[in-house]
């Protein structure tokens, strides 16, 4: 009986968890001006209005179509809007507002869609574990993440979104500046040589996605890495002094993307008559010298290659975040204490970064600052499958199709990044000329 009620309780709070991450996303469009909503604020991405539909209809095709096997809820919708696009692909789209559903429309698929899954989803009927064809926790925590990760992919759209675009949110505050002097972040920290613990075992109570599997240890040679992440203010010394000029800092495909693009700064950066400026969510601010630089993979390469101090691997950050002198491996940075307000940037706190080495309780155990919050951070490491990896059965492509030795690995968190997924073995990855995403980067020295 006993056993019973803990199923069933951990039921009840994957559906209140599923319903917080409702509440989020449903927030987020309502920063939205209506008319904005067929906008494409990034090229490579689908308009507004996709994501829309998309986060109802991947609900339905994941927990009631392939986990219950109960058929679609609208043959149209649910195909039309089923998948996203990979950003950096061969070409952009091309469709047009009027190629799409108008809002009325959707925003019924959208309401009957969440009805009649609450309604299946409390079912005592329903709610057992016999008429789940995958385990059904495992397919609630991927829908909940899958809506919390659009959460922050949103987020870097509506960055791109001009101000006039969006409404910011009730007690929204603006930024206060100027902000406190340049932190000194030359400082690196020596790292002794070590073992680290990569990815999670099998049949543990906690969930992870399938490239998280399977767990394996790696030794790590001693290095030392840079205390801080990069801030705006020293990446400025980077572009003043030409670096988006000097090839001899990029690879040749780099170089070729720059050059293509136009691309001569960071994308989050706005010259305007010879003054630097942030494009904050709900506002144009000077630059914030202090913040950690959001850049591509490609410009924080070319930028360790001027500063003389290369990215870290996956297993480098991880023993930098996560390890210890005594050779103890954490849960997070700070210990094994779970993610609070103090500890990080992360979780929905901020729209956007703040100073780096703003959360000393979030140092790790070697000292190093924000390693989980305030921006992702770039490594060397493509996206590749540990050994033993096996793909999802209900959602085969969510990993693997990004095995293409074109992705790199992210590791840590932004603002916008929820606290479930701050977990260590998380991996995030992106393709190394999409220059939109909130990750920063630091070097070490081997």
């Amino acid at each position: 009986m006993k056993a019973k009620a803990t199923q069933l309780d951990k039921r009840e709070q994957l559906l209140v968890r599923l319903a917080e991450s409702r509440s989020m996303t449903d927030d987020l469009f309502r920063v939205v001006r209506r008319e904005a909503l067929y906008d494409r604020p990034i090229p490579e991405r689908h308009r507004i209005v996709f994501y829309i539909g998309h986060l109802e209809a991947f609900d339905w095709n994941l927990i009631a179509d392939q986990a219950l096997g109960l058929g679609p809820a609208h043959k149209e919708f649910d195909r039309l809007f089923a998948f996203g696009i990979d950003p950096v692909g061969d070409g952009l789209p091309s469709d047009q507002p009027s190629h799409w559903p108008r809002l009325p429309e959707i925003d019924a698929y959208n309401l009957g869609v969440r009805q009649e899954l609450d309604k299946i989803l409390s079912e005592s009927s329903k709610g057992t574990t016999s008429h789940w064809r995958y385990p059904h926790e495992v397919v609630l925590n991927v829908a909940i993440e899958h809506r919390l990760m659009h959460a922050e992919t949103l987020a870097y759209m509506l960055h791109q979104l001009p101000t006039e675009r969006k409404i910011a949110p009730p007690g929204y505050s603006p930024l206060a500046f100027p902000e406190p002097a340049l932190p000194i972040s030359e400082r690196m920290i020596d790292i002794p040589a070590g073992d680290v613990t990569l990815g999670i075992p099998r049949g543990r109570e906690w969930f992870g996605w399938d490239n998280e599997f399977v767990v394996h240890s790696v030794h790590v040679p001693a290095f030392a890495i840079d205390v801080r992440n990069v801030m705006n203010g020293e990446f400025l010394q980077f572009v003043r002094e030409g670096g988006y000029d000097d090839q001899s800092f990029w690879s040749d495909a780099d170089w070729a993307w720059i050059k293509e693009h136009g691309v001569t700064h960071p994308r989050f950066w706005i010259e305007r008559d010879g003054q630097w400026f942030y494009r904050a969510m709900f506002e144009d601010v000077p630059l914030p010298l202090g913040w950690p630089v959001y850049v591509s993979h490609a410009e924080a390469s070319a930028y360790s290659r001027f500063v003389g101090k290369p990215l870290p691997t996956e297993a480098q950050f991880h023993r930098a975040a996560y390890g210890s002198p005594h050779g103890v491996e954490h849960e997070y940075p700070w210990g094994d204490a779970s993610p609070g307000v103090g500890h990080g940037n992360f979780n929905f706190q901020h729209w956007d970064p703040v100073t780096v080495g703003s959360y000393p309780c979030g140092r790790s155990a070697f000292g190093v600052e924000d390693t989980l919050g305030n921006g992702w951070e770039w490594t060397t490491s493509l996206f590749q499958p540990f050994t033993g990896f096996e793909p999802y059965p209900f959602y085969p492509g969510y990993s693997a199709d990004f095995f293409d030795g074109k992705h790199y690995v992210m590791k840590g968190a932004s603002p916008r990044t929820g606290a479930c997924m701050l977990r260590r073995s998380f991996r995030n990855w992106f393709q190394p000329h999409y220059p939109f995403v909130y990750a920063s980067f630091r070097g070490v020295s081997n």
